[in-house]
Order: C-alpha cells, then structure tokens, then sequence
C-alpha cells in the first residue's frame, strides 16, 4: 500500500528543515534532523490522535522528543499538521522565539516536553504513559529516540519500568542511524543488536527501514499485548540530500548559500 500523501508530508518536512535552517544564520543539528523525517511524517500524518486548534486536548496522544537536539525533525512535523503557523515556524532560532534549538516545553505549540540531556525523554514518556494508566485515561505516548542515546543507562533504566508497568500504550522509536557526535556509534560504545537489546529488556521490538513509509505505518499498526513497543527504524543520516548523507559532519553544522542551494535542488530532483 502507498501513501502519497505522507511521502509528500515528508517531502515537505525536508524543505522547510532546509530553509529555515539557512535562514536561521547559525548551525544547527541537521543530519539527524533529516534521518528522523519519515518517522515523523508517519506520526503526525497518520498515527497520531489530535486536534491541530486544541493542542492541550486532555485526551490527545503524547510525544515526547528523547533526541532534544533533533527539533529541526519536530517543529517541521508540528507547521505540516497545522499545530504551529508558518510566521511562528519562522522565528527558529531567533530573538524571543519559543523554537529554539532544544525544545522547551509549551503546550499552545504542542511541545510536550522540554529536553536536552539525553535519555530524559524515554523516563518522562514512561511516566506520562503510566499516568494514563492509573487514570484509564486512554491515549497512547511516544518517544523517539537517538542510537546514540541509548549509551546512556537512564534509557535502559526507563526500558526496565515500562516492561515492569506492562505499559502497552507506549511506543518508543529509535532513530537507528548509527551515528552521533563523536562518529560511528559502533566505535563509540558498540551497539549493533538494538532490538534484540529491547527484547531482552521485555519489549515487542520491531525493526523497519526508517525511510519507508509503508513498513513505517505497519508497525505503528501493530499493537502488543501487555508490553510496551519499540520500532527500530534503520536510518541514513542527512537522509535525501545526498552531500550530507552518512557524512557525520553535518551532524551540526552552517548551510552557506551554495550548499543550500545545492540541497534544495538535489531535493527537488528526488521527487522530479
């Protein structure tokens, strides 16, 4: 099954992440940004449960950004599904903006929660979906994840109370692209089993080619019984801008008006 619609959502996504990255005038956390853009058209686009005019919604769904610094991936999600206008969309990074380059928690733009260090966002989820629990409250909470996250012991921490809580109604999504700041996330502290790693922790792990949209929306689709879910979705870094993909140097890095303009016409001949 195709869904042109979220290929398009996505499409979308990438060009503003690039427009309002060169506007910004400053570097910003674009590879990862760009690896996490399909999972996020799939949950705006389709998967998640919400209302774009009432974003505090007591009953809508959660998202919770674990990978802080990956907001070029997050606020694109929120212009597309309506939940922040293009003018606001516009002020990333600038004086007075409530977009800046972490998310900082405000409903009214429907950031859920603020987040910089990392594997704080996994344990805030658990909670969340605990909470909703207790209350039979029932929307489902989502975190999306950084590999290199998962270095930290608070991920696992977080991992081991859901699998204990039996907290079906929350999904994690790891961006699996095998990259972070300091290089190959092999070299750094090896980690080449994620789901099997999730598995052992009590999840319904699940992996996915983080840049297809159909196997994308499958298993979002799949609902576990009495455990929480983990997709592990197998991603390129700077994914469709071909200079920048697998090239960890764009981790963080400036868009000149050259490379830029390079971007957005590679981009462009992608879906020509």
């Amino acid at each position: 099954m195709s869904y042109p619609e979220l290929n398009k959502f996505a499409y979308n996504m990438r060009q503003n992440i690039l427009e309002v990255s060169y506007h910004s005038g400053t570097s910003t956390h674009l590879g990862g940004a760009l690896s996490m853009t399909d999972v996020m058209a799939v949950l705006y686009g389709k998967v998640l449960n919400y209302d774009p005019k009432n974003p505090r919604w007591v009953d809508r769904d959660r998202f919770i950004l674990s990978k802080g610094h990956g907001v070029l991936g997050f606020y694109p999600a929120l212009l597309e599904a309506g939940i922040i206008s293009r003018e606001v969309f516009e002020t990333f990074q600038q004086n007075g903006s409530d977009l800046i380059a972490h998310p900082v928690m405000n409903l009214d733009l429907g950031i859920e929660s603020s987040n910089g260090s990392l594997g704080h966002g996994i344990s805030m989820a658990v909670g969340i979906a605990f909470a909703a629990k207790k209350q039979k409250k029932h929307f489902q909470t989502f975190t999306l994840v950084g590999d290199g996250e998962t270095n930290e012991g608070s991920v696992w921490e977080a991992a081991m109370l859901a699998s204990h809580l039996k907290l079906n109604n929350l999904t994690a999504i790891v961006d699996y692209n095998k990259q972070q700041n300091d290089g190959y996330g092999k070299d750094v502290l090896h980690i080449d089993n994620m789901a099997e790693r999730f598995k052992a922790f009590g999840w319904h792990a699940i992996e996915v080619d983080g840049h297809d949209i159909t196997e994308l929306v499958a298993a979002f689709e799949i609902a576990p019984i009495d455990k929480p879910k983990a997709i592990i979705a197998h991603t390129i870094k700077g994914k469709g801008v071909p200079f920048m993909e697998g090239d960890n140097a764009w981790h963080h890095n400036r868009l000149t008006k050259s490379n830029y303009e390079t971007a957005i016409s590679s981009l462009q001949e992608s879906v020509e």
